[in-house]
């Protein structure tokens, strides 16, 4: 089940996750095995760094405050799932899938997610540094109450993505493409590169006074005052 957030005039909002797990078994410990199958588990506190679930498919989960430093996630399928208090470094998901996922008040830095597909996600509270989104599918995708420093959607396909009271720093959308994408809600909206990709985002009048000075100096206008 997923519900849609609220949106503006003329775009459409992003339907988020409804996430109701059922009755979970305690997750016994041991290492993450590749392509393994993780189904109706509650993995507390447990520590993967370093260690290899790639192709794993994890469904109707819980992973509670687990060490992801270094664990490779890549092509991993995390389904109908909450992740809380995740911490981490170079957590490997690239190329992996998302779906009816929440993800709350993480501490990650450079996860790699370049190719994942992103779908029903709410990413809220927490921060995340050098988010790697290249070339990623997101679509119903909420960012709310977040940090985001440097995150790099280059080349990604936003469609019905919101950012709520999150702050983005230093955003990269160089050939990222927009479809229903509401930049209004962030507290902040610093943008590197990829400003000529913006059609396709609503952004706010504050929004855009504060980015003139940007647009001004890539168009080659002076501004004399």
């Amino acid at each position: 089940m997923a519900r849609r957030a609220a949106g503006g005039t003329g775009v459409k909002g992003a339907r988020r996750p409804e996430v109701r797990l059922p009755v979970l078994e305690p997750y016994e410990g041991g290492e993450l095995e590749p392509d393994g199958d993780y189904d109706g588990l509650d993995f507390r506190e447990a520590d993967f760094a370093g260690q290899d679930g790639s192709g794993a498919r994890f469904m109707d989960c819980a992973l509670t405050g687990c060490a992801l430093d270094e664990t490779r996630l890549r092509h991993a399928r995390v389904l109908d799932s909450t992740l809380a208090g995740v911490r981490g470094v170079g957590t490997d998901l690239a190329e992996a899938t998302l779906r009816d996922v929440e993800l709350t008040d993480a501490r990650l830095g450079g996860p790699q997610l370049h190719g994942a597909v992103l779908e029903r996600v709410l990413i809220r509270g927490g921060k995340i540094d050098y988010l790697n989104l290249r070339t990623a599918r997101l679509r119903d995708v909420v960012f709310e109450g977040c940090v985001l420093v440097e995150p790099d959607f280059g080349g990604a396909r936003l469609e019905r993505v919101e950012f709520v009271d999150c702050a983005l720093k230093g955003a990269d959308f160089h050939a990222a493409t927009f479809t229903d994408v509401d930049l209004r809600g962030a507290a902040s909206l610093e943008i590197s590169r990829g400003l000529d990709r913006l059609s396709g985002a609503v952004i706010s009048t504050a929004q855009l006074l504060d980015l003139a000075p940007v647009l001004a100096a890539q168009w080659g206008i002076r501004v004399e005052g």
